[in-house]
């Protein structure tokens, strides 16, 4: 499976299938991918997953510079490199990532979300949350199973494409941010996305 920094961050969405073998084909994949992404299939160690998030980090840093500012005021941040969406009438998605502390990694995470109604196809994204308060961060920590709640705030680009100021100096407990290859997703949601501590 091609990671998200091998396609230069996220592989656009398939087109809607126009036949029912190109359904079932692409419902194969989508299917395939989850459940290689779920097993560890393709050697997703821990250094494998540090090496995702370096280059997840260094992205952002390079694309976005407001995100350094984010990244010297949060007390933890989760990097999300690639998550993994496919769905036909039932869709989910899978990724790994790491929690880092002064930008040491301290544990790993898993992200899984469902989501129903009528979809087809297959897409990748990648996603960060910047923890700005100890106490979001112990939360976080402690639970067994963590859904971003409603106090989180999206990070959105301003009209040059950079990350907002209004977005560095907000005082949310979480802030997300989710991207692709056309850059921040304006409008993306997180919402119903689960996170678990792992063992890679």
């Amino acid at each position: 499976m091609k990671n998200l920094h091998d396609i230069s961050l996220v592989a656009p969405s398939v087109a809607p299938a126009s036949g029912l073998s190109r359904r079932l084909v692409v419902l194969g994949m989508g299917a395939a991918g989850l459940a290689a992404c779920g097993n560890g299939v393709g050697g997703q160690g821990g250094a494998r997953i540090d090496a995702r998030v370096d280059a997840t980090r260094d992205y952002l840093r390079n694309k976005y510079p407001g995100t350094r500012d984010l990244m010297e005021k949060a007390v933890g941040i989760l990097y999300m490199p690639l998550m993994t969406e496919a769905g036909f009438g039932i869709g989910g998605a899978y990724g790994r990532g790491a929690l880092r502390i002064n930008d040491v990694t301290v544990d790993y995470y898993s992200a899984t979300s469902a989501s129903f109604g009528f979809q087809i196809g297959a897409q990748q994204y990648a996603h960060a949350l910047f923890f700005m308060t100890q106490k979001a961060l112990a939360d976080f920590r402690r639970a067994d199973g963590w859904a971003l709640g409603a106090d989180a705030r999206y990070a959105l680009p301003d009209r040059g494409g950079a990350i907002s100021t209004e977005t560095t100096t907000t005082l949310a407990p979480v802030i997300a941010l989710v991207f692709g290859q056309a850059g921040l997703i304006a409008g993306a949601t997180l919402e119903g996305t689960k996170y678990t501590r792992i063992i890679p």
